[in-house]
């Protein structure tokens, strides 16, 4: 069985953000629609939890390993990576599935739950770029009206991360105390992001839409 380190075809001593381009690169490669397994789409999504959540031993453990595989000798150092990568869940996928927005484990069940690459995934945000563009970029159409901060449709939620608004905006102290941010305006600032798009109609944000738009 090889390693969680083989399976993303990355150096144990990579960082993470390193991990985080070789698993965009494999579980697209894996993917049933592009050509892959049902199993090896779930082996590549299972070694990278494995690496992220710092469980390499029981996979060892687990699967007979005793210890990680070396990187060839020629692999070149990574170069650091200025971008921020975004792990996304579609908040209709949240409602469908049963599950809840407090979960720990909500991403981890979405991983978990083969979903569509519209309801979750991953997607890179450059440095200064909103969130919106960036998953406009990326060919997503996630909901949004003003594009300036007057409105609630670009509404996510941050489980993880950190973002800025960079303009005056409608949203109340409170929401933006629970994790609310508006995606035309947000810029994220951390390193890695989670967030949950398509929240514009949880509490308090209703009453903030503005008749949607289209791409």
């Amino acid at each position: 069985m090889p390693s969680p380190f083989d399976v993303l075809q990355v150096d144990p001593d990579a960082d993470e953000q390193t991990v985080h381009q070789a698993y965009r690169r494999r579980v697209k490669e894996a993917h049933p629609d592009q050509g892959g397994s049902a199993q090896e789409f779930q082996l590549v999504q299972s070694a990278y939890e494995t690496i992220i959540e710092g469980g390499a031993d029981s996979w060892y453990e687990t699967n007979g390993t005793d210890e990680p595989a070396t990187a060839a000798e020629s692999a070149p150092e990574p170069e650091q990576d200025p971008n921020v990568y975004v792990e996304y869940l579609d908040y209709e996928a949240v409602v469908a599935n049963g599950w809840e927005l407090g979960d720990d484990e909500l991403f981890r069940k979405a991983r978990r739950a083969g979903l569509d690459e519209d309801a979750h995934g991953e997607l890179t945000v450059e440095p200064g770029d909103y969130l919106l563009e960036a998953a406009e970029d990326e060919g997503f159409d996630w909901p949004f009206s003003c594009r300036g901060g007057a409105c609630a449709n670009c509404a996510v939620l941050v489980v993880d991360g950190e973002m800025e608004m960079t303009v005056d905006n409608v949203l109340s102290d409170d929401l933006v105390a629970q994790g609310i941010q508006l995606s035309c305006i947000g810029t994220p600032v951390s390193d890695d992001l989670k967030v949950v798009f398509n929240v514009k109609d949880l509490p308090g944000l209703e009453e903030l839409q503005l008749p949607s738009r289209m791409n």
